[in-house]
């Protein structure tokens, strides 16, 4: 049976499964670290958020290795999705007391966004060489450009300021 996103969540805070006091502010702590994966490329395309306790790991990535139905956890960037959403939820929902703590966790949450954003770009990079190049639209930025330098130069009065350069 594959797990929920709110259950595993709450059972690494320490809070158990028929406590349902938190679940509002953890499901919200839930979707602003997915908000945040989302804005980093990981994840769906459309962004992704739970609203209970029926929603699970899998939903969040679909290709996610299982076996039978049972996850298999060899994809790392599944683990590390994992990670940072219980570390992200740690830190909103019960932060540590030290500054100490406060540190080392945020250095993870950072170090984990870091490995994701490599992974991502890794495995959907996007070369922009790929793109057609249109001639007139290169011409129509040089005019432009010459049109902005001809304009702060009559606004100026004088020759002085064209370009950025003294004549």
């Amino acid at each position: 049976m594959e797990q929920s996103i709110l259950i595993s969540t709450k059972k690494i805070l320490g809070i158990s499964e028929d406590y349902t006091v938190y679940d509002l502010d953890i499901i919200t702590h839930i979707n602003t670290a997915f908000s945040t994966l989302a804005q980093l490329g990981v994840g769906p395309v459309y962004g992704f958020m739970i609203e209970d306790e029926s929603a699970v790991w899998s939903d969040f990535i679909p290709d996610y290795p299982t076996t039978n139905g049972t996850p298999t956890g060899d994809d790392l960037q599944f683990n590390s999705v994992k990670s940072y959403v219980f570390l992200k939820v740690r830190q909103l929902f019960d932060p540590p007391q030290t500054s100490y703590l406060i540190a080392a966790t945020e250095k993870q949450i950072q170090e984990l966004e870091w490995r994701l954003n490599v992974h991502r770009e890794e495995s959907q990079y996007t070369d922009p060489e790929g793109y057609p190049v249109n001639p007139e639209a290169i011409e129509d930025a040089a005019y432009f450009s010459d049109m902005r330098a001809w304009r702060r130069w009559v606004d100026n009065g004088s020759r002085r300021d064209l370009r950025g350069l003294r004549s």
